[in-house]
């Protein structure tokens, strides 16, 4: 099913805010209406139409994952998410062995050559390690983990069709010329796991680092003498933060700091789930280790947070109930903010004339009622 567009509607236009409007979907891109309006939605004022969710750190949801090598999984994923208002996402790997990551790289290279148009868009890949800290590994596995290596980077990006577009890795580890690398390939340098000091991080925004991986976990934190990753992301203005807004993770009294510092531009919304996404309680896995799935919260066995059961929907509504911020400032956070990121804003991440027409329906709860990407629907509880 493809949608035409909407007329007489509460639509979020980048620039505008909020407003009864409307556009047309014309060749997968957003136009303004004219003469010819046949066909058009017109929905009722609890509705608002907003941009697509972009998810640029998910390992997978319902039952896939990104590391598992079939097509039918990151299928899978992509349909799934759909349901959250997510129209493109970055498959993320995990520490695992040199074999099993190509592997897993391999096959989202075969997915996005074949150009599905069912589910999210693939938007390219985040390579989450093996290049991070062992002190900082979270729920990654020890044995595989590297140091930054130039020749290990190129060979995934090859495997991958250069599809890798974020990377996230522990700068102490031969940081600058990793990151000069990074850069000149086009790829996201992002901080991550990392046991760097405030120098360190301050250093890697001049080598071209631009964004911080689920901030707050899996670094070094903030104290009085060491400023360390997570006070240094805070401080510099260049840095996107990543956050895994389920308040698990990280608690309402952090990001409303967080908030406080970096503002509404430069905070990055994205899940971190895993294939238990969208399931109930139970034992599921991650990177070959069982995740015990109890009351929502996803642990290793050792009592480790292992990524998140979080939608994007839940993460914009549980940003705006701990902060307060307009639904426009949160619904950024998980759209245009990380498009910039990605360097894809001319394309996507807000509702412009020109811009591709990805875009979901909500209401003011984050309820989510019809997803849409390029036109098509991919997600549908709202049209009969």
């Amino acid at each position: 099913m493809e949608i035409k567009g909407f007329k007489n509607t509460y639509v979020y236009f980048e620039g505008d805010g909020i407003i009864k409007s409307g556009f047309k979907v014309e060749n997968k891109k957003i136009a303004p209406i004219d003469s010819d309006a046949d066909g058009l939605l017109e929905l009722d004022d609890k509705y608002i139409v907003i941009p697509g969710f972009i998810d640029k750190h998910i390992h997978g949801a319902n039952h896939s994952d990104a590391m598992y090598p079939t097509y039918d999984d990151i299928s899978n994923i992509a349909k799934s998410i759909a349901q959250e208002g997510v129209t493109g996402f970055l498959p993320t790997t995990m520490t695992q062995s040199k074999e099993n990551v190509a592997a897993a790289l391999k096959n989202i290279r075969i997915y996005i050559e074949q150009d599905n148009d069912e589910g999210a868009a693939v938007l390219g890949i985040h390579l989450e390690g093996p290049f991070i800290s062992k002190k900082y590994k979270g729920s990654q596995h020890e044995q595989y983990i590297l140091a930054d290596d130039i020749e290990t980077m190129k060979y995934f990006q090859e495997v991958s069709g250069n599809n890798i577009r974020h990377v996230t890795f522990a700068y102490e580890e031969n940081g600058r010329e990793f990151t000069e690398y990074l850069v000149k390939q086009g790829i996201v340098a992002s901080i991550g796991h990392s046991d760097a000091t405030a120098a360190d991080v301050f250093e890697a925004v001049k080598a071209g680092v631009t964004s911080v991986t689920h901030v707050y976990n899996a670094m070094r934190g903030l104290h009085h003498r060491e400023a360390g990753v997570l006070g240094a992301s805070l401080l510099a203005d260049e840095l996107y933060c990543e956050l895994i807004a389920d308040l698990i993770h990280v608690s309402p009294e952090a990001i409303r700091i967080l908030y406080k510092m970096k503002g509404k531009d430069k905070i990055v919304l994205v899940t971190d789930a895993i294939e238990s996404k969208h399931l109930s309680d139970g034992v599921y896995q991650l990177g070959g280790q069982d995740v015990y799935v109890k009351a929502g919260e996803a642990r290793l066995a050792s009592g480790v947070l292992a990524g998140s059961n979080l939608t994007m929907n839940k993460a914009v509504k549980n940003f705006i109930d701990v902060t307060g911020v307009f639904l426009t400032e949160a619904v950024d956070m998980a759209t245009i903010n990380p498009a910039r990121v990605l360097k894809i804003d001319g394309q996507k991440g807000s509702i412009k004339f020109g811009k591709d027409a990805d875009f979901a329906v909500i209401d003011k709860d984050l309820n989510v009622y019809l997803t849409v990407r390029g036109g098509k629907v991919i997600y549908n509880r709202l049209i009969e």
